[in-house]
């Protein structure tokens, strides 16, 4: 049986509530088996040194952030973790397509 996936998309800053609830998801999601993709984007991108979203990565989330983002919003990527993914909206989009579910939290 193929397993499930779930695609989460970030876009706010890391003061805003929803950045709890993608946390909270992601982790129970994994509790549950299921496939989690993340992708940061816009002002979702400040939390790619969080370390909550680290743990994210180091349970077995797939993080992806938007390269383009960082650099408008003056995010260093130059010590990124080497699980994390420097991307674009192409990969964005291969996420929508391939999940299962996707819910985005702008």
């Amino acid at each position: 049986m193929a397993s499930r996936k779930l695609g989460l998309l970030l876009s706010t800053a890391p003061s805003h509530s929803s950045v709890e609830t993608v946390l909270k998801l992601a982790q129970a999601a994994l509790r549950q088996g299921v496939d989690v993709y993340l992708y940061l984007i816009d002002e979702g991108v400040k939390s790619l040194q969080d370390s909550r979203f680290i743990a994210l990565v180091d349970g077995g989330v797939k993080m992806s952030v938007c390269a383009y983002g960082c650099q408008q919003h003056g995010v260093s990527t130059a010590d990124v973790d080497a699980r994390i993914s420097l991307s674009g909206l192409v990969v964005l989009s291969g996420i929508i397509d391939g999940c299962d579910r996707f819910l985005a939290f702008t």
